[in-house]
């Protein structure tokens, strides 16, 4: 064994961060005049002289941008063992600081000829390979990685030269998807510079949504079961396309065997305890009956295959019945009788779970975005309508607003359907709510039942 010590040359590199209007935001500088890779933005960086980490990072803030930083202020974002194209290799410290004194200018005017704040999902064009890097290993949360660019590499990051190889963090190994999971996204899109868990507040919900590393945004999503995979997949492929076209997400990738799809990320905020103005709820409940429509007209109807879901009704009663008021026993079972009386109505698609939290409006643009099929199925148009009815309560103007949008009021038949369809949903939402610790479908089937009792029982 050799007794010869490797040694490698340190750098400190600081990444000053801001919330931007659009997101997060870094200071970066563009190196100009007779030094290494002019005219490449950069962060603030430099080489570690007789002092700490801390204090060079402190020091180099200064000399560069003028801004003064606490060490204290100073908290560790990634390390990367680095090697030039045809360089010595040699270790980067990157730090991140969103607090400091000063307004950043140039400070050295013989080796920077610019500086400014950039959004970190939309970095500047020419970048030096070795920083942007180690901004890609912040954005994906790796403590570590690894940049040992080849011989005949630019200098600038180019993504057909990538070298980059993160490092997991065995602590946050949660906040992205499996190995297998990773894999799939990152061959349907490319290399993937960010994770961020934005699953609903369910455990067997799992949705992340995944940052580029030269941009753009996607979802990757993992079904609970083959059922909802293979529903949402159907939609995406079929009629969604057809039937919303840019209001709704395209498929980008579907892997049957570990229940995964990669989607496009479609804009809008969800209307999920978002509160507008009555004029603006008005135009997007009369967006809500048009989007509705369009789903139901995507495809020929047929007759219905069989009656109303009756099947699980008592499975459902038994968990919820602990959470029942007097009488709401009674009264459904007396809705479930009904039921049977009932004229069977035509099947067509459906979205099957057309609620505010998988609706999303675009004020701006003036779109209403629709997400998650994984219910979707043929089924009576009511359907479709059943979680929606609970958000027009009380408010006859939404009501009139969404059918004006579906271009037709319900019939008779479909208003009796769409009874018993929300009794079966609030029964059904107050057993796997109670169970699963979702407050929220509980109340909403609450009140779902205590609103439809009085219309039936006066």
């Amino acid at each position: 064994m050799s007794s010869e010590r490797h040694t490698v040359p340190v750098d400190v590199h600081l990444l000053a961060v801001r919330d931007g209007e659009q997101g997060p935001e870094v200071l970066l500088s563009r190196r100009a005049g007779d030094v290494y890779a002019a005219g490449l933005w950069h962060a603030p960086s430099g080489h570690l002289e007789r002092e700490t980490i801390l204090a060079a990072v402190a020091r180099e803030t200064l000399e560069e941008t003028g801004l003064v930083v606490d060490p204290a202020d100073v908290r560790a974002a990634v390390t990367v063992h680095h090697r030039p194209p045809g360089g010595q290799a040699r270790i980067g410290f990157f730090f991140e600081v969103r607090r400091w004194h000063g307004t950043p200018r140039i400070m050295e005017p013989d080796k920077c000829d610019a500086i400014g704040w950039f959004r970190l999902d939309d970095l500047p064009e020419p970048m030096v390979a070795y920083c942007r890097a180690g901004l890609d290993a912040y954005r994906a949360g790796a403590p570590v990685a690894v940049h040992f660019q080849e011989p005949g590499d630019p200098v600038a990051y180019a993504p057909s030269a990538d070298r980059l190889v993160l490092v997991a963090n065995r602590i946050s190994r949660d906040a992205a998807p499996g190995d297998a999971v990773r894999a799939f996204a990152e061959q349907a899109v490319g290399r993937i510079a960010a994770w961020a868990d934005v699953s609903w507040a369910r455990e067997e919900s799992r949705v992340w949504r995944a940052d580029g590393a030269d941009g753009g945004t996607w979802y990757v999503k993992i079904h609970q079961n083959d059922r909802f995979h293979q529903r949402e997949v159907s939609a995406l492929r079929e009629w969604v396309p057809i039937a919303l076209g840019a209001a709704a997400p395209r498929l980008v990738a579907a892997d049957p065997g570990r229940r995964s799809v990669v989607l496009t990320a479609v804009g809008g905020r969800s209307l999920h305890g978002a509160v507008h103005p009555p004029e603006q709820q008005r135009r997007i409940f009369h967006r809500i009956g048009r989007l509705a429509a369009d789903i139901h007209h995507s495809a020929p109807s047929r007759p219905a295959a069989g009656t109303l879901p009756l099947g699980k009704l008592e499975r459902h009663l038994n968990g919820a019945r602990p959470y029942l008021t007097h009488g709401d026993e009674e009264f459904i079972r007396a809705t479930a009788e009904k039921a049977a009386e009932l004229p069977a109505l035509d099947e067509v698609p459906t979205h099957g779970d057309l609620q505010p939290r998988n609706l999303r409006w675009d004020a701006d643009a003036d779109v209403l975005y629709v997400i998650d099929f994984e219910r979707s199925e043929r089924g009576p148009a009511m359907r479709d309508f059943v979680r929606l009815s609970d958000a027009w309560h009380g408010r006859p103007d939404l009501l009139t607003a969404v059918m004006d949008g579906y271009g037709r009021p319900f019939t008779p038949e479909e208003e009796d359907q769409l009874t018993v369809l929300s009794v079966l949903d609030a029964v059904s939402g107050i057993s796997y709510g109670t169970a699963h610790g979702d407050p929220e479908l509980v109340e909403r089937g609450h009140r779902t039942l205590a609103r439809l009792r009085p219309a039936q029982h006066p």
